[in-house]
């Protein structure tokens, strides 16, 4: 991957859940382009915008890992073009307002700005494109439920 001040290949292909279960989570050459691209246009910008650490607790997802840890059938993850992100100073809320008006106001294209809840966790899904590849630029909050939450956990993705 090519090179980023703040983020990097193995932070955005890093899944507990695949260690643990034993999925293969590398990429192909096409989703690390996918990856280059998600950095460089929105994870790069909204990183520096935002001015203080972002992690990221899960980028891309193989089909296997998606479906291990609940992803939706069609999930951008899959193609290197989404990531879930929390800040490390401050609370995802925060940075879902910061990322919604940073985005919308610099006229920089995206698919999804979503806050997604589950309990007292929350995070920042940011996708650059669609699995179809469309930008639909949305952004909305929404609450996560997963019937095993021990499984299901994001930060352990």
């Amino acid at each position: 991957m090519k090179k980023s001040r703040y983020f990097t290949l193995k932070e955005l292909c890093r899944s507990r859940t695949a260690l643990r279960k034993g999925i293969d989570n590398f990429p192909s050459f096409e989703v690390v382009s996918h990856l280059e691209e998600l950095v460089a246009k929105l994870l790069e910008p909204l990183r520096e915008a935002w001015g203080s650490p972002i992690a990221v607790t899960s980028g891309y997802r193989s089909s296997s890992l998606n479906r291990a840890v609940g992803g939706v059938r069609d999930s951008p993850h899959m193609k290197g073009y989404a990531a879930d992100l929390v800040p490390l100073e401050k609370d995802a809320e925060a940075l879902f307002a910061f990322a919604v008006e940073f985005l919308s106001s610099g006229g920089i294209p995206f698919d999804q700005i979503l806050l997604e809840t589950r309990g007292e966790t929350s995070w920042v899904h940011l996708s650059l494109r669609s699995s179809s590849g469309a930008q639909r630029r949305e952004h909305k909050k929404i609450t996560v439920q997963y019937p095993d939450l021990r499984e299901k956990n994001p930060l352990s993705v």
